[in-house]
């Protein structure tokens, strides 16, 4: 009796995959679960595991040929050779035996949320033959949305790192191996000491134990790239197609590997310059924010109005009750306490500013989700005050004050940076005097607020000096329109130029 060896279900966008190696010829004993063949995608590699033990019976598809889900790889003739021993596919396959043996305790990239698929290896707290006790921090990943320190799940020695620093892993992927025993720090061999490249991770193709995948090396051929001019992410280095289309959509051809590129390209003084230059790779935060702020202006018709208030009443108010504030309450009373409220109160009454597209449907909100912009070290994060609406300013300070601190300390989670529908961005901390607030995609609306300036300003037919700050609505036009907009503004405004309006609700 024969059994089929199909290509598996490769992922909701792949279709086909092209024979990277076979492990196995024909009339090679196979046991089951054993990886028979490897498949490579534009985006992963993946070993097909043999579903029956016995013998490869016949290999339909050679190397290098591309073949789509569903497709016949071979057959196994089962039963003919179940019980004999079978060899290892590869070098991997040895090493995990060997750590089988060793009972060592595998460290994996958990899950960060439904959103999140990737996460890039920040600095490692420990190296190998590290003593580590249960919960010490191993490792910081930063996914396009938050930092998350990955603890030790149990006390031993460190005696693996498969993971560097930079690396791109995905949920599940080996980190790191402890030892419970703690002896593998002793009898563990010189060479699991070197910290190894994760599977996944970016390397330089001219370094890699494997030459590149054949579909890769065709195009490679195609477009004259050479192997230094591609980072392989495929296992242990190995280049794959989509590793090449990136290179290619980077700009990169064989005339980047010509004597002096920079100086043909930058003038006569780029080579002394270089020297002085330093590039660093950005962050996955930092490359989200990207994405996003560009997506956000590609995608929404963002129009920004601008109107100016008088923060008088609201110092005033400030000066007078901030020390039996903070006694009472236990937090500052600052500015964003009043700039919420006042946002929340306007939102009811243009619910436009609070509303979403999602298709050819317009989602209104009937809740005040805010997000509150918050700069960090590492980058621009928007923790979101939930139901803002109904809090009162102790109460929203207090929640400010508790994001803001979990932002700079790494610890916002996913439920903390989600669901929000408007934002508020305080550029005025920096010294900002006007500026245009990017949408934070998918929500229509976001305030800007600035510094605090002392200008001239004529009340009551008199010149006096009063203590103004411009603010600006950047809104999507699709769902609002130019009257709302500048609505939206003036009762902003109008609350905190008569800040008793908040506490009457009017």
């Amino acid at each position: 009796m024969a059994t089929e060896i199909r290509v598996p279900t490769l992922g909701e966008s792949v279709s086909e995959a092209t024979i990277a190696q076979w492990f196995k010829k024909p009339g090679d004993a196979v046991n089951q679960d054993e990886p028979l063949v490897e498949l490579e995608t534009d985006k992963v590699t993946v070993e097909v595991p043999a579903p029956a033990a016995g013998t490869l019976e016949s290999i339909v598809v050679k190397e290098g040929d591309t073949v789509e889900v569903g497709a016949l790889l071979g057959q196994i003739a089962e039963g003919a050779a179940a019980a004999a021993p079978a060899p290892a596919a590869t070098p991997a396959k040895e090493e995990a035996k060997a750590e089988t043996k060793a009972e060592l305790v595998d460290v994996v990239t958990p899950s960060a949320g439904e959103s999140v698929t990737e996460a890039e290896v920040g600095e490692w707290s420990v190296k190998v033959g590290d003593v580590v006790k249960v919960d010490d921090t191993l490792v910081e990943l930063e996914t396009d949305k938050a930092a998350q320190e990955v603890p030790a799940p149990v006390g031993g020695t460190v005696v693996k790192i498969a993971a560097e620093t930079g690396a791109t892993v995905e949920p599940g992927v080996l980190l790191c191996q402890i030892d419970p025993s703690g002896a593998a720090a002793t009898t563990a061999p010189a060479a699991a000491a070197a910290p190894a490249p994760a599977p996944s991770a970016p390397a330089a193709a001219s370094g890699s134990s494997m030459p590149p995948a054949p579909s890769a090396a065709k195009m490679m051929a195609e477009n004259n790239l050479s192997g230094d001019q591609v980072a392989g992410s495929g296992k242990r280095g190995q280049v794959l197609k989509g590793d090449v289309i990136n290179a290619i959509a980077s700009g990169a051809t064989s005339a980047a590997s010509a004597p002096a590129p920079a100086q043909v390209a930058r003038g006569p003084v780029a080579a002394e310059d270089e020297v002085r230059e330093e590039r660093v790779r950005m962050t996955k935060l930092r490359q989200t924010i990207a994405r996003r702020l560009k997506d956000a202006q590609n995608t929404a018709a963002m129009l920004t109005t601008y109107n100016e208030v008088d923060m008088g009443p609201v110092m005033e108010l400030r000066k007078q009750y901030k020390d039996l504030f903070e006694k009472k309450h236990g937090v500052k009373l600052g500015f964003m306490g009043f700039f919420t409220k006042a946002v929340t109160h306007a939102l009811k009454e243009i619910p436009a500013v609070n509303a979403e597209i999602d298709g050819t449907d317009i989602i209104y909100k009937n809740f005040c989700h805010i997000g509150v912009a918050v700069g960090t070290d590492k980058g621009l994060v928007v923790p979101v005050v939930r139901d803002a609406d109904q809090m009162s300013i102790a109460e929203i300070e207090q929640e400010i004050g508790n994001l803001g601190k979990k932002a700079r300390d790494g610890k916002l989670g996913m439920a903390d940076m989600t669901g929000g529908t408007f934002t508020i961005s305080n550029g005025g901390v920096y010294g900002s005097l006007m500026s245009s607030p990017i949408l934070n995609a998918p929500q229509s609306g976001i305030l800007g607020m600035h510094k605090i300036q002392e200008r001239p300003m004529a009340v009551n037919g008199q010149v006096v000096i009063r203590p103004m700050m411009y603010l600006a609505l950047s809104y999507d036009h699709r769902i609002v329109d130019g009257k709302e907009a500048v609505t939206f503004l003036v009762r902003v405004k109008e609350s905190l130029e008569d800040p008793q309006r908040l506490v009457l609700d009017l």
